[in-house]
């Protein structure tokens, strides 16, 4: 094993872990990332994607209550089956969007410039979404658990996600927060229903490029991908536990600051040729 590409693997999965679930984009931060790191495994883009897993791992045990009671009750419980149909509405539109332009947007859109401009633009519109939700009455809102998303809510935040599959940086947890919020979802059930979604949508992309690339992987790599597991789902279930509490009295507002800024540094640093972010994901 080569102990340089095992701990650029261990950051990665960090950065992984850490972004997943906050509105700052992980896929963004991991293009970022290995482009300073030069991170040169075969089909770095699928270890990118894999390791994704990780923070999913995380997701099934803070949440396995209501993921046992969701799949026990199926058959049965009226409240179980709407939550399931919500997840899967949700998710069809990116499932679909992903299989139609997923490779142009791949071959397209994945370099750090493009990222840095989904950054700055995604700040923007977080802060006019928090700007909207300091007028709001939340407290009468029609939704106020999970249990009071209708079809017609999830297929719309549903919508929203697919903004994260067009621009990579646009962030897929943030996309489907805010787009919740500017819905009239409060931020609490916005961010729980957008894990619930990760489950689906990351699951899927994993299994659906180790399946694409299967006849290209190479064992040897096997060890940096454990590796990049296990420090996701390490780094993924602290900030889960920290992201539950924080929205409860937090706005997104310092997210939204943090994007902007990152995004500026990017571009300007790049214009002035202090760091090379020319580099695309091969």
């Amino acid at each position: 094993m080569d102990w340089l590409l095992a701990l650029k693997a261990i950051i990665l999965g960090i950065v992984e872990g850490l972004t997943e679930f906050l509105p700052v984009s992980s896929t963004g931060h991991l293009i970022l990332a290995n482009n300073l790191l030069n991170f040169n495994i075969s089909h770095v883009k699928v270890f990118m994607i894999v390791i994704q897993m990780g923070a999913i791992f995380a997701v099934l045990i803070e949440f396995r209550a209501r993921i046992i009671k969701t799949l026990l009750g199926i058959t049965t419980d009226p409240i179980a089956q709407r939550f399931a149909i919500n997840v899967v509405l949700a998710c069809l539109p990116v499932i679909i969007l992903a299989k139609l332009l997923g490779d142009f947007i791949e071959n397209k859109m994945f370099t750090p410039i493009a990222v840095a401009c989904a950054f700055i633009i995604g700040g923007i519109i977080i802060l006019f979404a928090e700007a909207a939700a300091a007028k709001t009455d939340w407290q009468s809102a029609r939704v106020q658990t999970l249990d009071d998303l209708n079809w017609r809510d999830s297929l719309k935040v549903g919508l929203a996600q697919c903004l994260a599959v067009l621009f990579p940086g646009t962030s897929r947890s943030g996309a489907t927060i805010i787009g919740g919020m500017l819905l009239g979802i409060p931020r609490k059930v916005a961010t729980e229903f957008s894990f619930y979604l990760a489950l689906v949508v990351l699951s899927g992309a994993a299994i659906y490029s180790l399946f694409k690339d299967r006849h290209n992987l190479h064992l040897e790599d096997a060890s940096y991908w454990g590796l990049g597991l296990l420090a996701a789902f390490i780094s993924a279930y602290f900030c889960i536990r920290w992201l539950l509490k924080f929205v409860s009295t937090h706005s997104f507002t310092g997210f939204a600051w943090y994007r902007i800024v990152f995004g500026v540094f990017i571009l300007l640093s790049n214009w002035q040729g202090w760091i090379d972010w020319s580099q695309k994901v091969g």
